[in-house]
């Protein structure tokens, strides 16, 4: 083979895949290339007012909704009358049925109700009716007409209401009882994706021969699409917020020898100043009147603290829960009560820790507001979830390390010290990595417990490490630091949003979206160093 010409290998691709194979596979990728431009839309990189060589996108859609819809039809029929060499079963199953008849339920209902203007009773008839001659349509033919006259008929509908305009540009729908109007922003986009799936399930089978083969491919293809969303919604959200906070964000941003501001760093009587390479306002200031750009150094130094306070107060505590759960204590109703209850206080609303901060904390903390209470509110917040994940990593750990540590005449202590623990330390690692996560973007705990000024001069950045002060008496060393409010980035992007300062957020220039960008910037730190940890002890686990 390996002296085959590219010619003869094209050959040999046209013999191997047959015409019909070739327009079905086309099909499935259309309309996976239709799904993905739908679920652009949504994120508007391209707007239903726009046009594609003249014609309004709209219109261009639903065109390739019907040419779509005409290609799997075509294939049922094809494969009915024995043009196609395929093998159907009986009919398309009961799953089918099921799921084209809630689908045609709602769009015969959707039609009685709002184009022919029935009341209820109309409303519920038009959707049983379609509902039913959807089933029928379904599981009375064989597989390969089940699968294609259903998807099609659906496919071909809304390409042909958006062809004739039904919905166009210009329309809108306020349903009665509802305080909201649809457009075609978010309609036609919606209608499309959906479409795009069933027409890309549908040709996956017709692709695969229907039967077994295609029911495994069209299964195949309903997953990678859903999956490819998901991934792509994912990076959307993020590109989204990228897009939105660049331009507040960069404002002011200078570099070049001494264009900084200096940093004096005081250290057990020793000094020593910097100045900074970089100028960068919105990261290194706060607030200001004199200043030409406003900062959120305060809030991010606020995050950063709150996030390193409560980990090193959590994962202590919950690794040692975990050891005496998963290794000292028994098997029974007390290991099942923990397990319970951790579950249950890992699914407790946020709103509940920061009430229990600001009932409890507060009061034995100097009644006011502080960056100790936020601390441990965060905390205990993050603290279920280290100890379901610690124990769940550490009873996955082989009963055989154990063994052959204590065959060497090593104590339990040892044993869980210098076995059980690095094995089970990337997963201890993975459950703190996600607990982080919630922990830094979450606002009511904060709002409650911690959070001082929106606006703060940069003066008033918390410094934890240079508040510790030495004194003669008990507890001989002091933090007043810790017992001042500061601000963070989740509170403070809550407070600006509510309050509607910097005008509307479709404002590129709004403070609100610099902030969210940082904020996004930081958690994703926290999750790269989670990462790297991780990595880190699975490659030394596994040297």
């Amino acid at each position: 083979m390996s002296g085959l010409t590219d010619d003869d290998r094209d050959a040999l691709v046209r013999e191997g895949t047959s015409v019909p194979e070739m327009v079905a596979a086309s099909t499935v990728g259309l309309s996976a290339l239709l799904f993905a431009l739908a679920l652009t839309a949504h994120f508007e990189l391209f707007t239903m007012t726009d046009a594609v060589a003249g014609v309004p996108m709209v219109t261009a859609l639903g065109a390739l909704l019907a040419l779509l819809a005409g290609t799997i039809l075509g294939f049922g029929v094809a494969s009915r009358l024995e043009y196609l060499a395929t093998e159907p079963q009986t009919d398309a199953g009961l799953v089918a049925a099921t799921a084209f008849s809630g689908i045609w339920f709602v769009v015969g209902g959707l039609v009685g109700s709002q184009t022919f203007g029935l009341g209820f009773v109309g409303w519920l008839f038009t959707g049983l009716a379609a509902a039913g001659l959807a089933f029928a349509a379904t599981v009375v033919p064989r597989e390969d007409v089940g699968s294609t006259l259903p998807a099609g008929a659906l496919a071909l509908f809304a390409g042909l209401v958006f062809v004739t305009g039904t919905i166009g540009q210009d329309w809108s729908w306020t349903p009665n009882g509802l305080r909201a109007t649809f457009f075609p922003r978010f309609v036609v986009p919606t209608v499309v994706m959906f479409c795009a799936l069933v027409l890309g399930w549908s040709a996956a089978k017709a692709y695969g021969g229907f039967g077994a083969r295609g029911r495994h491919v069209g299964a195949h293809v309903l997953i990678y699409l859903n999956a490819s969303a998901i991934i792509a919604v994912l990076f959307g959200l993020v590109a989204f917020v990228v897009a939105k906070g660049v331009p507040g964000l960069f404002q002011g941003l200078t570099l070049g020898a001494g264009a900084g501001p200096e940093t004096t760093i005081a250290l057990f009587g020793f000094s020593h100043t910097i100045v900074w390479p970089v100028s960068w306002p919105f990261l290194m200031n706060g607030v200001s009147l004199l200043a030409e750009v406003d900062g959120v150094l305060p809030a991010i130094a606020g995050t950063v603290w709150l996030v390193v306070g409560a980990v090193l107060f959590a994962v202590p505590l919950g690794v040692g829960a975990a050891v005496f759960l998963s290794e000292y204590a028994d098997e029974g109703r007390f290991t099942e009560l923990v397990e319970i209850a951790t579950n249950g206080l890992w699914s407790t609303p946020s709103i509940v820790y920061g009430l229990f901060g600001y009932a409890f904390l507060i009061p034995r903390f100097g009644g006011q507001k502080s960056l100790l209470s936020g601390m441990l509110t965060l905390g205990f917040m993050l603290l279920p979830l280290v100890v379901i994940t610690g124990r769940e990593a550490m009873l996955s750990v082989p009963d055989e390390y154990r063994d052959a540590s204590a065959a060497l005449g090593v104590t339990k202590w040892e044993t869980i010290r210098s076995v059980v623990l690095p094995a089970a330390l990337p997963g201890i690692v993975t459950g703190v990595i996600l607990g982080v996560g919630r922990v830094a973007g979450e606002t009511a705990p904060i709002l409650l417990t911690m959070a001082g000024g929106t606006f703060l001069p940069g003066s008033q950045t918390v410094d934890v490490i240079g508040g510790f002060e030495f004194i003669a008496s008990p507890p001989f060393v002091t933090n007043p630091e810790l017992l001042q409010a500061t601000s963070a980035l989740p509170y403070q992007v809550y407070a600006l949003v509510t309050a509607g300062v910097g005008g509307p957020l479709d404002n590129p220039d709004n403070f609100a979206w610099g902030l969210t960008l940082v904020l996004l910037a930081i958690v994703l730190a926290f999750y790269a160093i989670g990462i790297a940890t991780r990595h880190y002890f699975r490659k030394k686990l596994y040297q």
